[in-house]
């Protein structure tokens, strides 16, 4: 059995926290049983530990998203990196070619794709043990982990089984087939379905490892992980859903009797939510079941609100209340500014400023963050220059194959082409200044990640 952790979507469902830099399974928001908090990846990558299934886990995640995940889950969590994001389907397939080219996993292998953002207790785990065992007796190509309805949800998608009663992987009884699939519904188009049998679309899916290599190949796309992380642009943005649509005769659903939830909406989300207030600010004693998330410096006070969650970040404030979930959804896809905050391997930057120069050149002012023992890549940039104000702490900036000491007060100037790293010996605070004619992450050409990759590389050290 090998289980495919898929985080690598954009989340942006939990504007103005989430965002295409730091997606919603990235929030630290959920209370840990040590009274920290954690984010959905890393409640589910411990739950994973618990239940001694680390070991046969892989985490998908896109470029971009690389860092945070290491940064939260440790730089030793095995990760199959996807070029770009598309949805499921591909960055599923990527998996697969992953784990047959690259692992060596063989085509009967059990393949088990879970959506990082499932809120789920540990008896689920045991769950998840029996499913290679039913799986093999349904004869099934697929089968689909189905969750029984406890209202009609509008966010969920749907299965329809054939038959009107659900299987239990515990009791050993049989998958039921697919009917048909429905996307997300309407409120009374989901009590007819669940009046039908339907269940919640957990986003959960089993195949053996074949099963994803021979649509592949049916693509006419390549089946080695290193040839179609080359053509990954090529795959269709598809989920599951939609490509397995045309081929329900042949996949099964089980029923998950358990607490299962899907934190992909403030709604969702708020229910787990253990704290009424993070961040600066208070609410009143006549506000009612509301929540209040505010990274920014400043306070936010809630008067006389129900139902309400307002959440605040240097991308925007929202004042929403928890069941309009679909329009926000609408709203959020029209949105595509430029994230003013990101978490990286090495820290975290915030953008404080940003406008055009009276010569026409773009300047973004950030804040920076580099933890103890972190360190940049070793990366040029060639349509924009830098200048560095150290506000604290001290590090070892490397530029151009040179390096020296640098501490409070040291201002570094970076121009263009000029290739530079910084590794923090205590934590670090600094001012970047970026000016130039393009400030576009493309512009970024990294030569080295780990500190140890780059001064071997060169000899420096």
């Amino acid at each position: 059995m090998k289980i495919i952790l898929l985080s690598g979507g954009s989340g942006k469902r939990l504007w103005p926290l989430s965002n295409s830099k730091r997606s919603k399974q990235y929030l630290s928001v959920l209370e840990g049983p040590d009274g920290h908090l954690e984010s959905m990846l890393q409640r589910l990558w411990r739950q994973l530990k618990e239940a001694n299934l680390q070991e046969h886990t892989r985490i998908a995640t896109c470029r971009q998203q690389a860092e945070v995940v290491q940064r939260q889950v440790g730089e030793s969590a095995p990760l199959i990196i996807e070029p770009e994001q598309r949805d499921s389907f591909p960055a599923a397939a990527l998996a697969a070619a992953y784990l047959y080219s690259i692992a060596g996993a063989a085509l009967n292998e059990t393949i088990i794709v879970i959506p990082v953002d499932t809120y789920v207790e540990s008896d689920f785990f045991t769950y998840v043990r029996h499913i290679p065992n039913l799986f093999r007796q349904s004869k099934s190509e697929m089968i689909m982990v189905g969750i029984r309805p406890s209202y009609p949800a509008e966010q969920y998608g749907y299965i329809i089984p054939e038959k009107n009663h659900y299987s239990h992987a515990s009791a050993g009884l049989a998958a039921q087939n697919v009917k048909v699939l429905k996307e997300r519904p309407f409120e009374a188009e989901a009590e007819a379905w669940i009046r039908e049998g339907a269940l919640w679309n957990s986003g959960i899916y089993v195949f053996q490892l074949h099963f994803m290599i021979s649509s592949l190949i049916a693509h006419g796309m390549p089946i080695h992980y290193d040839e179609l992380y080359k053509q990954y642009c090529k795959l269709s943005k598809s989920s599951f859903e939609s490509e397995i649509s045309q081929k329900l005769g042949s996949i099964s659903v089980v029923c998950y009797e358990g607490a299962w939830k899907d934190l992909g909406t403030w709604r969702s989300l708020s229910e787990e939510i253990t704290f009424q207030r993070l961040g600066m600010g208070e609410l009143s004693d006549d506000c009612e079941q509301c929540q209040l998330i505010n990274e920014l410096d400043i306070p936010i006070t809630v008067v006389g609100l129900k139902n309400v969650i307002v959440a605040a970040s240097l991308d925007g404030i929202l004042v929403t209340t928890k069941d309009s979930g679909s329009i926000l959804h609408e709203k959020l896809q029209k949105m595509n500014e430029r994230p003013k905050y990101e978490e990286r391997r090495w820290g975290h930057a915030k953008i404080i400023d940003s406008m055009i120069s009276a010569s026409g050149e773009q300047v973004i002012i950030r804040r920076v963050f580099i933890a103890a023992g972190h360190n940049f890549s070793y990366h040029m940039h060639f349509k924009r220059k830098e200048v560095w104000t150290i506000l604290s702490g001290e590090g070892l900036l490397i530029q151009d194959e040179a390096y020296r000491s640098v501490v409070t007060g040291d201002a570094v100037q970076i121009p263009e082409r000029s290739r530079h790293s910084l590794r923090a010996a205590t934590d670090m605070e600094l001012i970047e200044v970026q000016t130039g004619s393009s400030i576009q992450d493309d512009d970024t050409i990294r030569l080295g990640h780990t500190w140890e990759e780059i001064t071997n590389q060169y000899n420096w050290v």
